[in-house]
């Protein structure tokens, strides 16, 4: 079975410290901005207080707008800091699926928008498949072989940062061959797009293309930073137990991963609002490199198709 000791590791003390961080942060009385968004096939979309909007350009260079309306800030889980996390992650994996398949659908000029539940239900589990087995499995599978070829399999820490860096590893090669990719490069630049108008609402200022083109393509509160801290966040936890054989660790990866889910929210929350605290900007400083590869800088088209999202999400 796996040892755990409360008193003896330290990574735990680590652990509880970050929660009661987190909880203190999350309950501040500060002024946030609740938006977001999300690049798609040649649109974008943006979550306003209680709605979605995904605003893609067609072919003949017509934009078709969805909106979705959602459940706004007045639900249970708000109230509870790690589960309202591992709640919007779920919510994002449902609603961000549907705007895929309602950008790809206009940009191949279909005519029904309609969305099938067992469809969006197949995709999402299998992305969740291939996603922990690519970034959890496969790199817990390399470093379990590794560690027992040096006989070091009982060295906690040493284990999981093997398997961290190769989970890191992983997410960077992925993200840079799909770069090259012409479509992906374009999903990209709409990402940036995406960033840029909230960072335009976000500062107060008119929300059109001049102003637009203004702001970074860097955002603390991006889906990028928030893998990153996933990484992290897991990396710490799974430091917490002793495993001794391939299986528990399998077990512990997929048991954890709500948890993690939860604080890796509550921690990128944290990071938006304070973003110019020197600790914050150390912790999510990974993230906001890598956005220099997941984001690229947006053509004006791409900033109007921006803005028709942001303007429908915030009115």
């Amino acid at each position: 079975m796996t040892k755990y000791s409360l008193t003896k590791n330290l990574n735990l003390l680590m652990f509880v410290f970050s929660t009661v961080i987190a909880w203190i942060f999350a309950n501040t009385k500060t002024r946030t901005v609740n938006i977001g968004g999300q690049a798609v096939f040649e649109g974008v979309m943006i979550r306003g207080k209680d709605k979605y909007v995904i605003s893609v350009r067609k072919k003949n260079k017509k934009i078709i707008t969805k909106t979705i309306h959602v459940k706004g800030k007045n639900v249970w889980y708000n109230s509870f800091p790690i589960i309202r996390g591992v709640a919007r992650f779920a919510e994002s994996l449902v609603i961000g699926t549907k705007a895929l398949i309602f950008s790809m659908d206009v940009t191949t000029e279909e005519e029904d928008y309609s969305f099938s539940g067992v469809e969006i239900g197949i995709t999402i589990f299998f992305s969740m498949v291939l996603s922990i087995g690519l970034f959890f499995i496969l790199p817990l599978v390399i470093t379990h072989f590794f560690t027992l070829r040096i006989n070091s399999f009982e060295n906690n820490l040493f284990f999981n940062l093997i398997d961290g860096v190769l989970r890191i590893m992983f997410f960077l090669i992925y993200i840079t061959l799909i770069s090259f990719l012409p479509d992906i490069r374009r999903i990209f630049q709409y990402h940036g797009a995406e960033h840029k108008v909230v960072s335009c609402y976000e500062k107060g200022d008119n929300l059109n293309v001049e102003n637009a083109k203004k702001h970074t393509r860097i955002h603390p509160r991006c889906g990028t930073n928030f893998i990153i801290i996933v990484f992290i966040v897991s990396l710490v936890i799974f430091s917490l137990f002793n495993v001794q054989t391939f299986l528990e660790g399998f077990i512990l990866r997929i048991v954890f991963l709500p948890l993690i889910a939860g604080l890796s929210y509550e921690w990128l929350m944290i990071g938006g609002r304070f973003v110019n605290n020197p600790i914050i900007k150390f912790t999510i400083l990974p993230g906001l490199l890598i956005q220099r590869i997941t984001t690229k800088e947006p053509d004006d088209e791409m900033l109007e198709v921006a803005l028709k999202s942001i303007k429908a999400a915030v009115s």
